[in-house]
């Protein structure tokens, strides 16, 4: 479903190259849930956001279901994105201003051409809530939820389109080890049941194993 090949990524700091990935491959089969595990600035969340075609790399291709995803042009990179590819972070980014439902919402109607089909999206996204043990806070702003209920209303938009793959960077990170572990739990059932690929970023071994295959990043070389 997805490969990447020969990918490098630096940065230019204060007339110094740093690199942070130096040539890697990865090949990611449809449904597989894959973990990357790594020290903190190791490069993880970089190489996390250009397979998901959010930061291009500086050498190498990225290939999803057989289309070079930085050889197309950032409106069909957008497209992509909003109907294909889901993403859950650390930090939840959910808008302040808009209610749970409304955030969860949001890319379908984004998605949708026809303003009819708003119930239907609402539906979809009420199914998820009620999934995710948030029936009785659809109503309710982020900043009225926990941490961990945020981070559950996050994984309903992502998965509000019906994603082909689920990239998760660090979803556990703001959250103490229960919550986080339910977390997971949502992510690795969801992958159970409908068949998602997954691609966890964590700096956490234990949750890792929990995927079908993990490999470490060190030194910007990615290893089994």
């Amino acid at each position: 479903m997805l490969e990447a090949k020969n990918i490098h990524k630096f940065y230019n700091k204060s007339d110094k190259e740093v690199q942070v990935l130096r040539g890697l491959d990865l090949a990611i089969k449809k449904g597989e849930f894959t973990a990357i595990v790594g020290p903190s600035g190791a490069g993880k969340s970089t190489l996390l956001h250009i397979l998901g075609g959010l930061d291009e790399p500086s050498q190498g291709s990225v290939v999803f279901q057989a289309l070079d995803i930085y050889k197309m042009s950032d409106a069909l990179i957008c497209r992509i994105r909003n109907r294909d590819i889901g993403f859950v972070f650390q930090f939840y980014h959910l808008l302040p201003e808009f209610t749970v439902l409304e955030n969860v919402m949001m890319p379908a109607l984004i998605k949708s051409e026809l303003r009819e089909k708003s119930q239907e999206i609402k539906n979809k996204a009420l199914e998820l809530l009620d999934t995710a043990g948030l029936s009785e806070r659809t109503g309710h702003f982020p900043s009225e939820l926990s941490g961990g209920e945020q981070q559950r209303a996050a994984i309903c938009r992502a998965l509000i389109n019906q994603p082909k793959i689920l990239f998760c960077d660090e979803p556990t990170g703001n959250l103490d080890s229960k919550t986080g572990g339910e977390i997971i739990s949502l992510i690795n059932r969801t992958n159970k049941e409908t068949g998602m690929t997954v691609v966890l970023v964590t700096h956490n071994l234990e949750l890792a194993n929990l995927s079908d295959k993990v490999y470490k990043l060190k030194d910007g070389i990615l290893y089994n």
